[in-house]
Order: structure tokens, then sequence, then C-alpha cells
């Protein structure tokens, strides 16, 4: 005589179902990805900094081929550069995002140009010369060039006097730092002596957080950086 027949499939680890386990879950109900608006919001501008990130790193790419041009590259660039910087102005969104190589491992992004862009906080063509863009300014330049050659000097004055009257914070030196390495490049497309070094501390300023100020020592470092740069540039002037 056969036994009885069983009413699942047999384990072969003897597991017998449960009847008590059955689904609680309605499958025509909306799955909710959040429980508020603000977590919602959250999600969203986490979600539109991984697109960030995403996008600039086909960029750089895209603009190391040639594929784009140059104006359209520095365009974008800035404009995802500013949707990253006012995504992470949130100190909510600051804090769940927490940094971006901790980003990157959250969610396996290997990005490597992107880091690098967000690492310096400029594009590529405003700290990197441009070869036969236009020729050097003349120190006795008349003009739309005199003009350029004006600014690039009263930035540095600028940053100098800021150093010497200890306004050390982020949120004062990284501007004026951008636009001295923008204004020099309206002068001239040399990658004049000391530079690298001023691009450097734009770099150090970038992953600073914005209330944060220079040390005494980094102080005298900058200083010191920043008189071989506008030695250096001055010398593209002869």
């Amino acid at each position: 005589m056969y036994a009885q027949q069983q009413a699942y499939a047999p384990s072969p680890y003897g597991y017998t179902p449960s009847s008590s386990l059955t689904a609680t879950i309605n499958l025509d109900e909306e799955v909710t990805l959040a429980d508020s608006a603000a977590e919602r919001d959250l999600h969203e501008s986490l979600a539109e900094l991984y697109s960030i990130i995403l996008t600039l790193d086909a960029l750089e790419k895209a603009y190391q081929r040639d594929a784009i041009p140059e104006a359209e590259y520095s365009d974008i660039c800035a404009r995802l550069l500013r949707q990253y910087k006012s995504n992470l102005a949130d100190a909510t969104v600051a804090h769940a995002f927490g940094d971006l190589d901790a980003f990157k491992r959250e969610w396996q992004l290997e990005v490597p140009k992107a880091t690098e862009r967000l690492r310096i906080g400029l594009p590529s063509t405003t700290t990197t010369a441009t070869p036969s863009r236009h020729r050097p300014v003349s120190a006795h330049a008349t003009g739309p060039a005199a003009t350029h050659l004006v600014a690039a000097s009263e930035n540095f004055i600028t940053l100098f006097d800021a150093i010497r009257m200890h306004m050390l914070s982020k949120d004062t030196l990284h501007p004026i730092l951008v636009e001295i390495i923008q204004a020099v490049n309206k002068v001239t497309d040399r990658d004049f002596d000391n530079k690298g070094k001023i691009v450097q501390w734009l770099i150090t300023l970038n992953q600073m957080r914005a209330a944060e100020d220079l040390s005494a020592e980094q102080a005298r470092e900058l200083q010191f950086d920043l008189n071989a740069a506008y030695d250096g540039f001055k010398g593209t002037l002869d």
C-alpha cells in the first residue's frame, strides 16, 4: 500500500513549509521608498549626485578624446560642478553623502576622471593652458588686453591682502584663487613658472569645509607660493 502523497516537493534538508508563512504584502499596493517628503528629497538629491558624477566622468573622457568642443565642455563642466556643490550645500545631504570616496565605495563607482575634476573644482580648460588660444599680453598692452592684465594683478594683490589680514577661511580664499586662475588665463596661455603651485592650493582649499581656516603655517606657505607664481606670471609679460 502506497504512503499518503505529500502536498509539496520533498526537500533534501527536511524543511516542511508552514501555512503561517503566507505573504503579508499586497502586490497591488505601490511600494513607498520614503516615509516623508524630507526623506524623498534626500533620496532625490543623492540620486542627482550619483548622476552628476557619472555624467562628469563621461564628459571628461569625451573632452580628452576631442569629441566635444572646448567651449561646450567648459560650459557643461562648470554647470555640473555648480550642481554638485549646490546639492552638498545642504547639511542633511552632505551628512548622508559622506565624502566622495565613501560614496564611490558604497555605490561601486569607478570614475577616476570625475574624481580628479571634483578634486580640483574647476574645468580643465581653466587650470590647464590651451596652446595657441592667444598670444601673451604685453606689459604695455592697451584696451581689453590691458583690462585683463589689470584684473589679474588686482586678484593677486587681493589674495595677498587677505592673507596679511588673516582672512584664511576657505570661503574667503577659494573664490579669489579661482578668479586669479581665470584672470591669468585671459592674459596668457603659457604655463608660467609656479602656476602649478596655485592650482595645488586651489585643490587644497576645494577639499576643505567652507568655514575651515588655513593654519598659520599653511598661510605662510601659500603667501610664499603666491609670490613665486606672481613673479612667474609677470615673467610672461616681457
